[in-house]
């Protein structure tokens, strides 16, 4: 992702060409000053990094030091940075620092919740594509920053054949014969992963040779524990769908190699931050 590109578009919708109206009223143009990012709750700080270049491309004066990094784990009033210059610039930028902190802290704190919990096991924590438009690549920086790892960043760069693709194609074999004539014939080097709904389409797309990983759909604990003996290795295979903090060890000690929760980008709760003036 282009992030000069994406603060820009954040900017504008925040501040357009017109300014800080506020800001430029209340606050003399000469003025300078500093503020602090306060944590205000317990979790995994995410965005630091994010918030520097922010602050940059609102003014390359401003001027930022980091007291935590990014993937630390913080409490209840401890100070992330000190940014430090022209009093507008700091406000102007404030919310959106503020935005971009405390979605991606948010994520970045299910995340590890999710990754202690499989602690021990192969089993690898994904991402999904249920992401906010606009923000994926944030988010998805966000699960890497709590210790998680990306599926794919779009419909771009992986095939995963889900249960709608088959039936419309014609079941699961013509689903990815087909796709591998798309791929040769685009010239395209994309793995294949195929959804299953139970063990007889297991049985189907293992029997098609062509296929990198499977996908066990919504299966049980002892589903996807049989599911993972017959595939023996053959294929990676990943477990999706309603699995939660609660459940996830139960899969990750099936020996399953991918586990992909949807909550990590649209069920957590934002990590309470806030920018104070020193």
């Amino acid at each position: 992702m282009n992030l000069e590109n994406f603060i820009k578009q954040i900017l504008f919708e925040d501040v357009r060409d017109e300014g800080d109206h506020t800001s430029l009223s209340c606050i003399p143009a000469t003025a300078t000053g500093k503020a602090r990012l306060l944590v205000k709750d317990n979790g995994i700080l995410a965005g630091v990094e994010l918030a520097q270049q922010i602050f940059r491309q609102v003014d390359e004066g401003l001027q930022t030091e980091v007291l935590i990094g990014d993937g630390v784990a913080v409490k209840k009033g401890d100070i992330a940075f000190i940014v430090s210059g022209r009093t507008q610039s700091i406000l102007t930028a404030e919310r959106l620092v503020l935005n971009c902190m405390q979605r991606m802290s948010g994520i970045a704190t299910m995340t590890n919740h999710f990754v202690q919990k499989v602690k021990g096991c192969k089993a690898k924590v994904l991402d999904t594509r249920k992401t906010a438009p606009g923000m994926r690549h944030i988010e998805k920086w966000a699960v890497r920053i709590g210790g998680g790892h990306n599926h794919r960043m779009g419909l771009y760069d992986m095939i995963m054949i889900k249960d709608n693709h088959h039936d419309f194609c014609g079941g699961i074999t013509k689903a990815v014969e087909t796709t591998r004539k798309y791929l040769k014939d685009k010239n395209l080097d994309l793995k294949v992963e195929v959804e299953v709904r139970n063990l007889e389409e297991l049985a189907e797309a293992l029997a098609t040779k062509a296929v990198d990983r499977v996908m066990f759909d919504n299966f049980d604990v002892p589903t996807t524990y049989k599911a993972v003996q017959i595939v023996n290795g053959q294929v990676e295979t990943e477990s999706s769908g309603g699995i939660t903090l609660d459940t996830i060890r139960g899969y990750a000690e099936t020996g399953v190699d991918y586990i992909s929760v949807g909550a990590l980008t649209h069920s957590y709760k934002s990590l309470d931050l806030s920018l104070k003036a020193v």
